[in-house]
């Protein structure tokens, strides 16, 4: 599994599911998304791991399992409640840049999810309940895009953040489309669009179930398409990047967005379907909850 990760090209943007080891799967200052930092941890009743990521501001998010979490002198106790991510509300810490953060498993077992994205000051530390999550539910299943955003690090957050956005987005019904009408954020050319570096971890259910992710330049009117699985991590650097899941399974993917000069987002919709904002209900809500 170690020889097919190293066989990923650098023009490569899908890294299939591998076992990583507790280290990044996307570290500090990949050439294909600069911004972004991210790293899963895996650990079972009293394992401990120290995370600290020079350079990158970080949360930490568990999918599964509990952790307590020890950073600059603050202790936060059983953080993640969830048996599975397809059930409840997720939960996560704040780690500022550079500084080291210690987390034990306090479950059978936890799954964590370490977002980053690069800055260079120093904010406090600070916990996400399950009571400071942001939802916003829009799209129809009459429109194929019925879907549901839980914010952790999202438009207000319970402390000072520099530039990282961190949500979970799960297809509602079995089905579907995400990230519709197609939009980028490639460049920052405010007021109308941002230059985010954003990194997806998908997941499935059944675990058998797949989709993919389509990603086209500006200025090309064919672009790649992706098989995504189960565990797939995909790299968004610049072009428009809907995907879709396939009938009968639903998705989610953790979320990581890292702005260049700022933290709200700014999408430029592609302007052969940016006509369908009017079509999809509650899309615009949704698009404000990242500004």
């Amino acid at each position: 599994m170690e020889l097919r990760c190293q066989r990923v090209k650098e023009s490569e943007m899908h890294i299939p599911h591998y076992d990583n080891n507790n280290k990044p799967i996307v570290d500090r200052h990949d050439s294909r998304v600069p911004l972004c930092f991210f790293n899963i941890v895996k650990l079972n009743t009293g394992e401990t791991f120290i995370s600290q990521v020079e350079g990158y501001e970080t949360c930490l998010v568990p999918t599964t399992g509990s952790i307590d979490v020890s950073v600059a002198g603050h202790t936060y106790e059983a953080v993640g409640t969830r048996l599975h991510l397809w059930e409840g509300d997720p939960e996560g810490v704040y780690v500022p840049v550079g500084v080291a953060a210690t987390m034990r498993c306090v479950s059978d077992q936890a799954e964590v999810f370490v977002a980053g994205a690069r800055h260079d000051e120093v904010y406090e530390p600070f916990v996400v309940r399950e009571k400071d999550i942001d939802p916003v539910q829009y799209g129809s299943d009459d429109t194929k895009t019925h879907r549901k955003i839980k914010h952790i690090l999202g438009q207000n957050p319970g402390g000072r953040v520099g530039r990282l956005l961190v949500s979970e987005l799960f297809t509602v019904g079995a089905g579907g489309w995400s990230g519709f009408p197609p939009h980028k954020h490639d460049t920052d050319d405010l007021p109308g669009e941002t230059r985010h570096d954003e990194v997806y971890n998908f997941r499935f259910n059944p675990e058998h179930g797949f989709g993919a992710q389509f990603l086209t330049r500006e200025g090309e009117e064919y672009g790649e398409v992706y098989h995504i699985r189960n565990g797939s991590t995909i790299l968004l650097k610049k072009g428009y990047h809907p995907c879709v899941a396939a009938p009968g399974y639903e998705m989610y993917y953790f979320t990581i967005l890292a702005g260049l000069s700022q933290r709200p987002l700014i999408q430029n919709f592609h302007p052969d379907h940016a006509y369908q904002l009017e079509t999809i209900p509650g899309i615009k809500d949704m698009i404000a909850k990242f500004k």
